[in-house]
């Protein structure tokens, strides 16, 4: 069910990102989120879900604080490097997940739709040896006295995979919170669907827009308001049940965690046109044999003068 509608969404999506879009209007960089993911900075591990980077920037005609209704008005372009790793990465258990770069570039939509707030998109995902990251993370190892990397015989299979995510939310005051249930689908190289809830606490961002990192689901700053200052603090989680990974590929006996769950917590400070975030994030397993979860951590670090 859920592999059938992320492929009719893939050609919705695909249909959508080359339809014209409001080519009168002049379009122009609105906003840029950044967000850098270590599990050194949660746990202090080198393990699974072990660091990530992302880049995206928000393009369109003009932002006024509330999302339009007309799809392809707002862009998200977004760049991702991203590696996921066994337990040891000098000496791995036979048993642990493989070892995974990925690379991505995709472009996304936000929109409203009858009171809800849409995204949606495609990543072109690149997998395996081919994306260059374990000769990256070699690099870094081998500056940091890290210990080195044998995964030359145990990584995915180089691969491409188109990634369509469906986004679905709605945002509500409470007691002078902002709280934010969505449902999300994604289909691709990892299918699944999952549903959360986000808490934000404090001004900063209201009026702006934020947008959702792969890996942890933080909701991270792209455009701010022009009032926008102080603080947020940032509380969610979401559950999602899993179909398959090209991550942990059932032809080589891996099985996948039907049901994974993520919990959140951050800080955003805003001064200026400047803004500070970090957040931790529990992951809970995502493989059959995995022996526990973890906790990795993000920070965003954006100063403007």
């Amino acid at each position: 069910m859920i592999r059938a509608l992320g492929q009719a969404g893939l050609i919705l999506f695909a249909s959508l990102m080359v339809a014209p879009v409001a080519e009168a209007q002049d379009r122009s960089n609105l906003g840029q989120a950044r967000l850098f993911t270590n599990d050194f900075l949660g746990d202090g591990r080198d393990r699974w879900r072990s660091g990530s980077y992302g880049v995206s920037t928000v393009r369109g005609p003009s932002w006024n604080g509330v999302l339009p209704m007309q799809i392809g008005e707002i862009m998200e372009y977004r760049f991702r490097g991203e590696v996921i790793t066994p337990a040891s990465v000098n000496n791995p258990d036979p048993a642990d997940r493989l070892y995974a770069g990925v690379l991505s570039v995709g472009a996304h939509s936000h929109f409203g739709w009858r009171g809800l707030e849409v995204s949606a998109g495609a990543d072109l995902v690149a997998i395996g040896e081919q994306t260059g990251i374990s000769g990256l993370q070699e690099a870094v190892h081998d500056v940091f006295s890290l210990q080195s990397l044998n995964v030359d015989n145990f990584q995915v299979e180089n691969g491409f995979f188109l990634h369509g995510t469906l986004e679905v939310a709605q945002e509500f005051y409470v007691n002078g919170a902002r709280v934010r249930p969505f449902v999300e689908l994604q289909a691709g190289v990892e299918t699944m669907a999952r549903a959360g809830v986000d808490f934000t606490f404090g001004g900063y961002g209201e009026g702006g827009l934020r947008l959702r990192d792969h890996t942890t689901g933080h909701r991270i700053s792209a455009i701010d308001s022009e009032e926008d200052s102080g603080y947020s603090l940032l509380l969610g989680g979401d559950i999602a049940y899993v179909d398959s990974s090209q991550y942990l590929p059932s032809d080589q006996g891996y099985e996948v965690e039907e049901t994974r769950y993520r919990l959140r917590g951050g800080v955003n400070y805003a001064f200026g046109h400047s803004n500070i975030f970090y957040g931790l994030t529990y992951l809970s397993e995502e493989f059959v044999g995995q022996t526990e979860g973890q906790t990795i951590g993000s920070l965003t670090v954006n100063i403007e003068f």
